[in-house]
């Protein structure tokens, strides 16, 4: 007979989750820089200024877009559980992620700004 163990269950568990959302980001950033490789061999951009006129097509925008909130994403779920494996201290450990999800906010609307602006 098996006997019934009562476990004391802690945490988040984040698990699958985590580890579904970093492969499919790692994934979109992969194929993001294969399709900026292509273009900048395929239309030979060699300066400012061709680079420049690849960017000014709205699809290469939203892509570049989707690629940093990838980015973004990728990196606030890889900071998240560093920081919730090594800073035990749960006053230390919310102000770092604040700050963290602070500064990936106001690069992502930086990086908005740069597109479109």
């Amino acid at each position: 007979m098996v006997k019934e163990t009562n476990r004391i269950i802690t945490g988040a568990h984040y698990g699958l989750r985590d580890w579904l959302i970093q492969r499919i980001t790692a994934v979109l950033m992969v194929i993001y820089v294969l399709l900026l490789m292509f273009l900048i061999s395929f239309y030979q951009i060699f300066d400012y200024a061709a680079l420049k006129a690849l960017f000014v097509n709205q699809w290469m925008r939203i892509a570049s877009f989707l690629f940093f909130i990838s980015l973004c994403w990728h990196a606030w779920v890889g900071v998240r559980n560093v920081l919730m494996d090594y800073i035990h201290a749960a006053n230390i450990r919310l102000t770092i992620h604040i700050a963290v999800i602070i500064s990936l906010f106001f690069y992502l609307i930086w990086f908005a700004e740069i597109l479109w602006g």
